[in-house]
């Protein structure tokens, strides 16, 4: 390499508003209730955020019926049937929601649409905690697309009264490309009230599109089971970049993708602490990228209210706190 490599940081990038609202929610609880708390799935799909909240106290499981009788529980960002809070609150614990707003709106949209006898395509992937969750609110009027060969082959008994919702976490493209199949089999297809995919998926995308074009290479911090994270990966490759690949840490990068390279792109996704971004900055230091150039394309600054059982009665404005929290930062670097 003739000179010192350069990165390309694109922001926004990190934790999101609804991610932070979650993490903040175990914090809070945890300093309320004490430990154990017991959290319902991964709170947000990031191990490095898992691991922390354990050590504070945190307990994971995969069901509520693990959680002991009288204990608080967390249910996770991403959201659930509503069978499950049933299921807690049967077994008389404290429920605590700590579902993404943004998420919440397409629950919302899905019981609406259902009670007015709308059949229901969900734009999203099969198995995720998202969607399980989103079929839940109307599970004998949800029918899963996972992909454009699925909605080749979907079928709907009142083609006038079907509307498609997605993930929030989806590819704008990937979505789009879709709703354009679906739109042409089934012309008079209705639009949910608003766009379903999250901004900070949106922005996220919207800044890899920006430096992917100027590098070969795209490294997206983020958890293998991170839907976002793994959209920002096919984002990249998509928008020009020779490779791509999601890093976990500093620790997953291997050197030799950086061999003959000049400039490398760097984000993470939007369950994705900060500091792991910081510690690939000083890993490619190390190889010779000393040189950062910021590339941000748009600034964040929304914050979601953690649940009401958590907010002092006496200054509930105080209970939230700027998006990236404890641990990133989700707008400009």
């Amino acid at each position: 390499m003739p000179g010192p490599g350069r990165v390309l940081l694109a922001a926004p990038r990190g934790f999101c508003a609804g991610v932070d609202r979650a993490v903040e929610t175990v914090e809070l609880a945890l300093t309320r209730f004490g430990a154990p708390v017991y959290v319902r799935r991964q709170i947000v799909h990031n191990a490095s955020v898992v691991r922390d909240l354990t050590g504070r106290g945190a307990v994971f499981v995969d069901e509520i019926a693990q959680v002991p009788d009288g204990a608080t529980v967390i249910l996770s960002a991403h959201g659930v049937a509503p069978s499950v809070k049933r299921a807690g609150a049967a077994r008389g614990l404290r429920v605590i929601d700590a579902v993404c707003p943004l998420v919440a709106k397409v629950h919302q949209e899905v019981r609406r649409f259902a009670a007015a006898g709308y059949e229901i395509l969900l734009i999203g992937h099969e198995g995720h905690e998202e969607v399980v969750g989103t079929t839940g609110h109307a599970p004998h009027r949800v029918r899963l697309v996972d992909s454009v060969a699925a909605a080749e082959t979907v079928t709907v008994e009142r083609p006038r009264r079907t509307v498609w919702v997605s993930q929030t976490t989806l590819a704008v493209d990937e979505t789009l490309a879709v709703v354009a199949v679906l739109r042409r089999r089934f012309p008079e297809l209705a639009d949910p009230p608003s766009d379903d995919i999250c901004y900070a998926s949106q922005n996220r995308q919207d800044a890899v599109k920006r430096i992917a074009p100027r590098c070969p290479l795209v490294l997206v911090v983020g958890s293998d089971n991170s839907s976002n994270s793994r959209r920002l990966v096919e984002v990249a490759l998509t928008a020009g970049a020779r490779s791509a690949h999601l890093v976990e840490d500093a620790g997953s990068v291997r050197p030799q993708w950086l061999r003959g390279l000049s400039t490398v792109g760097l984000t993470s996704g939007a369950s994705a602490p900060e500091p792991l971004v910081r510690g690939v900055l000083a890993m490619l230091a190390g190889h010779g990228f000393t040189e950062v150039e910021n590339v941000v394309t748009a600034r964040e600054d929304l914050v979601f209210a953690v649940p009401s059982v958590l907010r002092p009665p006496a200054s509930a404005g105080d209970a939230t706190r700027p998006a990236g929290g404890n641990f990133g930062s989700t707008g400009e670097p």
